[in-house]
């Protein structure tokens, strides 16, 4: 679905202030230009707001939770506060829990080293690694790749009722795919889940940068989200939701904040009593900027208003997959195809050229920032493309002709810091490549593409 460029009121639909919006970079052509950053999905630029806040923090930075002084004090309930943010922007249950950790991938071990004994966890094959990779203490069901939103849930369904349900299971789905941008049907398989015993963990690194989450609503367990694509790059990420599964295990770190009481014994050993709260799982001191940066960026998304910011979005999904679609080498990688709601990630080909090499012209010739690769999710990607796990490209070589599967895909992504003018150059840049060809030579180092400067 797109909205058209009439549609939108542009008082209202117009980017948010990021960094790095007046940043300029040099085109191996001569002359620079600014920057597009389209790699959103890797890691979205923070917000102007969100820097101003630390920035205005910075000076009164203390330790948190050890200090009797102002500044000790003060950085305390910032952090406290930060956690009370988060948990209105998820919508979280009485109860629940807000663990801050370093990342999505940092919350599901966390959450993976919390599992009962015995649990069985169901995942997708086209989750992201952080999602795919860190059950490994846990009887592992990798499910098949649906193709609709309706056999993702009958395929879970199917495989939840050969458990046992006397055991405990949990489901790990992403919310949007941080290959195709689609949005999965969360709701639908956390009321499979639970209709046999099971919980879910949502994986919202691609979700809540876009739309809303709300645990109650989506009634999900667990939710994990990373700051440095919520428009906050400062090393902190969450895992919030039930707190039962994280009470009662061992502390995911052990040291000082997760211990209540420490006591010597006897015989030369200690005795521990850990906190019951999320410090259980916050030992050491904890990264109190990334903290209050997470929670800004809630604040932030949450007064620009989802429904604004969903609705440009549309919008430039629309100006990128229409003008993609105008150029027959091109093919859009899709599960559940081209109607399903999305987000701002699109993963695609081109026949006849290297993905590397087409990424890195995008780079040096237009100062584009795109993503190539397998993008954490080689299991999916190669779903997709069909390709061979051995085989290897290389650069300036073509990677796939007429007939012939690519190895790799180009993914562009965007949010709420994209003006019009980059997804613009990017479809340009896109046809002039395909139509015209790179204008510079090119070479591979280090197993990536990049310009040939030796001439």
């Amino acid at each position: 679905m797109s909205v058209s460029s009439a549609a939108l009121d542009r008082s209202v639909c117009s980017p948010l202030p990021v960094l790095g919006r007046d940043v300029t970079v040099p085109l191996v052509t001569g002359g620079e230009v600014s920057y597009a950053a389209l790699d959103y999905a890797a890691s979205a630029p923070a917000l102007q707001r969100v820097w101003d806040d630390v920035a205005a923090y910075a000076p009164y930075y203390g330790s948190v939770h050890r200090g009797a002084g102002y500044l000790s004090q003060l950085s305390t309930d910032l952090f406290e506060n930060a956690r009370r943010t988060v948990a209105g922007f998820l919508d979280c249950r009485d109860g629940d829990q807000v663990v801050f950790t370093r990342s999505t991938t940092d919350s599901l071990n966390l959450l993976a080293a919390a599992l009962p004994a015995g649990c069985e966890v169901f995942v997708f094959e086209t989750e992201h690694h952080a999602s795919l990779l860190p059950w490994r203490d846990a009887r592992v069901t990798v499910l098949n790749a649906p193709r609709t939103p309706g056999e993702a849930v009958a395929t879970l369904e199917h495989a939840l009722a050969a458990r046992d349900p006397r055991g405990p299971a949990l489901v790990c789905v992403t919310g949007a795919s941080n290959v195709t941008g689609e949005l999965w049907p969360v709701r639908e398989l956390a009321a499979a889940a639970r209709a046999h015993g099971a919980r879910t963990v949502l994986d919202a690194a691609q979700l809540a940068p876009h739309h809303p989450v709300s645990v109650r609503d989506l009634d999900v367990d667990w939710v994990a989200f990373s700051g440095h694509k919520l428009y906050a790059p400062f090393g902190s990420g969450v895992l919030a939701g039930r707190a039962d599964w994280l009470t009662a295990a061992e502390p995911y770190l052990a040291g000082g904040g997760a211990s209540r009481r420490v006591s010597r014994r006897e015989d030369g050993g200690v005795d521990v009593e850990w906190h019951e709260s999320a410090a259980r799982h916050e030992a050491g001191s904890p990264n109190v900027i990334g903290a209050y940066s997470i929670a800004s960026a809630c604040k932030a998304l949450t007064e620009a208003g989802f429904d604004t910011l969903v609705a440009r979005e549309r919008y430039l999904i629309g100006k990128v997959r229409s003008g993609l679609a105008e150029v027959p080498e091109v093919r859009i990688l899709s599960l559940f195809g081209d109607d399903a709601p999305r987000v701002g990630v699109i993963s695609f080909v081109v026949e006849g050229w290297n993905s590397s090499h087409f990424a890195a012209a995008l780079s040096a010739e237009y100062g584009i920032g795109v993503r190539d690769g397998l993008f954490c999710a080689h299991p999916l990607v190669r779903t997709l493309l069909g390709s061979d796990p051995q085989a290897q490209g290389e650069c300036g070589a073509p990677e796939a002709g007429p007939g012939e599967k690519s190895l790799n895909a180009i993914r562009v992504s965007f949010g709420a810091g994209t003006p019009d003018e980059h997804v613009e150059r990017f479809v340009t840049a896109v046809r002039e490549l395909v139509a015209d060809g790179a204008r510079w030579n090119y070479r591979t180092e280090d197993g990536r593409c990049v310009p040939d400067t030796s001439a």
